[in-house]
């Protein structure tokens, strides 16, 4: 039996490595992936273009636009001096926003009224506007309270604990692992039996030896080995190239991305016995890709969707193991705070393998 098994292993290999589109799903997605995520996908805002509107020619605007200059953040592109300028600049992505300053601006706030200020911001990206608008009322309280001698009741310390710098890098890179891995071990897994079929050699199982839960072996280790190699890489990538730090224990890490595979590759050997070309089993695999990305809490949080779409997101693995991933980059946990992220990924390992198994069976008797 473990005779059959083995040279069931080094086939699927020496399939995998000598098929054009195998070994381009296996190299080129994942590093050109890595490169877009780790450097393109981020929540910080480094560079906010804005213009500036000023009928107040009194000393209290230019201060608050003086505050604005000395970020690093803003960057003023353009002054104008009427209503109608302002859409423009909004339409045409120039600016950001556009912050105007009332003609009596100075004289209302010398006074120790409340002056108005009103900035016209593109609210066509939403996060993006309310990070800006989180920045701008942060530069007025300071700038009030400084100017007006007030001390407030209370003082504000915060303290950010596990990613001290709030670096979105730090969340986004190490879901890449995540990610990455789950492309890598559901397309590869998703190609293996769709192959066969499509060169006939499918068929010849049918008079062998091997039994389908000796094939559900043979097909699930070499998915199962790049899928480690894989997530080795991304991982080496994200503490070395860019410099997220590791803090937890780097066997809980390896155990949760064991478990994840054996998940994904379950799904993968699922569409693939039901896949009759490589084309479908690809299509299949992307059809399971993307609403899992999605629902897994990768970019958006699942407490902010509906309660029917959290419900969904429990039969997804990423879920878990996003959890497991960032957990174990950015703190030290132990397993037992982690075990409720293992066994639902275990759960459905178990289920994915036994219907891929039972699929199997279907087709070769």
């Amino acid at each position: 039996m473990l005779q059959r098994i083995w040279h069931l292993i080094v086939k699927e290999f020496l399939t995998l490595l000598k098929d054009k589109r195998s070994r381009f799903v296996v190299i080129v997605p994942p590093l050109v992936q890595l490169v877009v995520f780790g450097y393109a996908a981020t929540f910080d805002l480094n560079h906010i273009p804005y213009a500036v509107y000023n009928e107040d020619k009194g000393e209290r605007s230019q201060q608050v636009l003086a505050r604005l200059r000395g970020s690093p953040v803003f960057e003023e592109v353009a002054r104008i001096d009427h209503d109608a300028q302002i859409a423009p600049l909004i339409d045409r992505r120039e600016a950001l926003f556009v912050i105007h300053f009332g003609p009596r601006f100075s004289e209302r706030f010398a006074r120790g009224q409340s002056p108005p200020l009103q900035v016209v911001i593109d609210g066509r990206n939403s996060n993006t506007a309310l990070i800006t608008l989180g920045y701008l009322r942060t530069i007025l309280a300071d700038f009030t309270l400084e100017r007006l001698d007030l001390n407030p009741p209370a003082r504000l310390v915060t303290r950010a604990w596990f990613n001290e710098d709030l670096q979105s890098r730090w969340f986004i890179v190490p879901g890449i692992v995540a990610l990455l891995t789950l492309v890598v071990a559901m397309v590869t897994t998703a190609l293996t039996v769709a192959r066969e079929r499509e060169q006939g050699t499918f068929d010849q199982l049918l008079v062998t030896p091997l039994t389908p839960f000796e094939i559900l072996i043979g097909k699930t280790v070499p998915p199962f080995v790049i899928g480690l190699f894989e997530g080795s890489l991304i991982l080496a990538a994200a503490v070395y190239w860019f410099e997220v730090p590791f803090r937890g224990a780097l066997w809980l890490l390896y155990a949760g991305l064991a478990v994840y595979l054996l998940a994904a590759i379950g799904v993968g050997l699922m569409i693939s016995s039901l896949a009759v070309t490589q084309q479908q089993g690809l299509m299949g695999a992307f059809l399971f890709i993307v609403p899992a990305v999605i629902l897994s809490g990768f970019a958006t949080p699942i407490e902010n969707m509906p309660e029917v779409v959290q419900r969904i997101t429990l039969l997804d693995p990423m879920r878990y193991f996003l959890v497991i991933v960032r957990t174990t980059f950015l703190a030290d946990p132990a397993f037992a705070l982690l075990w409720p992220q293992f066994w639902p990924m275990a759960v459905i390992g178990v289920v994915t393998l036994a219907l891929a198994a039972w699929l199997f069976r279907h087709r070769l008797y």
